[in-house]
């Protein structure tokens, strides 16, 4: 691989801005493409970010052929992944892409099987994971203070006036917002999905045409058993992004409203009719490089490109989060609980 990493960026509308910033203050990489369907969106992004010497194009495969590049950075439409995927393994590069992997389990079980077969990498920013206060968070579950985990639950309440095409979208809540709780769930818990049991509706009053909220009761491995309530049609008292989050221990558990503010209490005494608990703080960690959302996933990836390491949100792995979100979605259109397969 050459030196300075070379990389085609693919999609170029609102999201591509977060990755560009990174890209332009990394002084080992360098941005020799930009494709855009809109060949307009393509080259204002150039001018945004100062990339004269870009190739513009609207197809992928001829960009990729004219720049032969060491990554591409997919930033398109869920349904357009599986094509970038595809394509980009084709041409020999290593592929980092917004979340979702893919549209369907179908189309990400079909990515993950061409990136093993490509020998390349192919991960999925999961921002969130890269938050400081969620690897707090799990630094201290995994010290087991307050035991085993057995119940995790997530409270997700924002009314968000979106407008535009997610008003018309079906399983909105769970296709475009709940893959970042379920991922941060697996992070949490350090466990996989097993099964789900899911119900979704759209309240009374609601301005989305379909199912904006929803419950779902997930069992995990080890045991856990993780729940989630949402809503995108919930005014007031709205939560974090991140959601209020309870975790419940062996010995003791742990609330996070998904921003600084924890509460830990542990089993003091016991024999009562209740235990008596002491409360404990939430002990400082360093989680080194893993921070930063975009800024930390992207120099993380970079880095695997370059040495062969396995990036955190490697697509092997990340599609047991996707698997949570049509598990959810297919448990709610049949009325009953249903096993996640990979």
């Amino acid at each position: 691989m050459t030196e300075v990493i070379r990389v085609v960026l693919a999609g170029c509308g609102g999201m591509s801005g977060a990755w560009l910033k990174v890209a332009k203050e990394m002084p080992d990489l360098e941005i020799v493409g930009l494709v855009d369907i809109k060949e307009e969106a393509a080259r204002r992004r150039a001018v945004d970010f100062d990339l004269p010497d870009a190739l513009i194009s609207t197809d992928l495969a001829s960009a990729l052929d004219q720049t032969a590049p060491d990554v591409v950075f997919d930033c398109t439409v869920p349904e357009a992944h599986i094509h970038v995927t595809l394509e980009a393994l084709a041409h020999g590069c290593h592929i980092f892409g917004e979340k979702p992997m893919a549209d369907s389990m179908k189309n990400a079980r079909k990515a993950v099987a061409a990136a093993k077969k490509a020998g390349k990498i192919y991960a999925v920013i999961q921002n969130r994971r890269y938050d400081p206060e969620i690897r707090r968070l799990r630094h201290y579950l995994e010290s087991e203070e307050i035991g085993s985990l057995t119940t995790v639950n997530s409270d997700f309440y924002i009314g968000a006036h979106f407008g535009g095409f997610r008003d018309q979208m079906e399983h909105v809540l769970l296709l475009d917002m709940a893959i970042h709780t379920f991922d941060a769930a697996r992070l949490i818990t350090g466990a996989d999905p097993v099964s789900v049991y899911c119900k979704e509706w759209n309240p009374s009053g609601s301005w989305y045409d379909h199912a904006a909220s929803a419950v779902a009761i997930f069992e995990m491995t080890g045991g856990i058993v993780y729940t989630y309530r949402g809503s995108w049609c919930a005014e007031g008292l709205r939560t974090t992004w991140e959601c209020d989050w309870r975790m419940i221990a062996q010995n003791g558990s742990v609330k996070w409203d998904g921003s600084d503010g924890f509460q830990v209490q542990v089993v003091a005494e016991t024999g009562g009719f209740f235990s008596e608990c002491r409360d404990v703080e939430m002990p400082p960690h360093d989680p080194g490089a893993k921070v930063g959302g975009h800024d930390g996933l992207i120099k993380e990836f970079i880095r695997c490109a370059r040495t062969g390491e396995t990036p955190e949100t490697v697509c092997t792995d990340n599609i047991k989060s996707l698997a949570m979100v049509f598990g959810a979605i297919e448990s709610a259109e049949l009325g009953k609980p249903v096993e996640i397969n990979l």
